[in-house]
């Protein structure tokens, strides 16, 4: 099997590490975030884990420091990445929530020649809910590949999703 990148994004809260782990169930997965290191530097400095707004927006404004500062989100996309080449992963699971930093890599990948799909999760619960901070609050303002509405309960996700990543991303 070729290997296959795939940028994953969506609002907290509608499965997207559920459906990586779906796929992992038949496929070699490594998953991986451009927000890890942040979250590491911010345990240093307090941050106890939350998923609040407050701290949603703590993780946003900390990350954009840092994409400012010296590029840490992308620098270590962009390790992982080479790892992920290296090793014996069938997908790459990239969360990148702003739009301007999901450009930024899809043209990286396409410079490295490695094709890259972009995939939005939503949930119709989570559709109008408000986080306070433009990483989550701005998901769908990008034209992605491909749109999964993960509304179901999961044995039954398990099955369309599986079916959807097979037909969209393995073709």
């Amino acid at each position: 099997m070729k290997k296959k990148v795939v940028i994953i994004n969506g609002k907290g809260g509608v499965g997207k590490d559920t459906l990586c782990n779906i796929i992992g169930k038949k496929y070699a997965v490594k998953n991986v975030s451009s927000i890890t290191p942040i979250k590491e530097i911010a345990k240093i400095g307090g941050w106890k884990g939350g998923k609040e707004n407050k701290d949603r927006k703590f993780l946003a404004d900390l990350k954009k420091l840092f994409i400012d500062y010296n590029d840490l989100p992308f620098l270590y996309l962009k390790r992982e990445m080479e790892s992920f080449l290296l090793n014996e992963y069938d997908v790459l699971f990239i969360h990148i929530r702003e739009i301007e930093e999901i450009k930024r890599f899809l043209q990286y990948t396409t410079e490295k020649g490695i094709a890259c799909k972009t995939l939005l999760v939503t949930r119709e619960e989570e559709k109008n809910k408000i986080y306070g901070n433009c990483a989550d609050d701005m998901v769908e303002q990008y034209d992605y590949d491909m749109v999964y509405e993960n509304n179901m309960p999961l044995e039954q996700t398990e099955k369309t999703f599986m079916i959807f990543f097979e037909k969209n991303v393995l073709k």
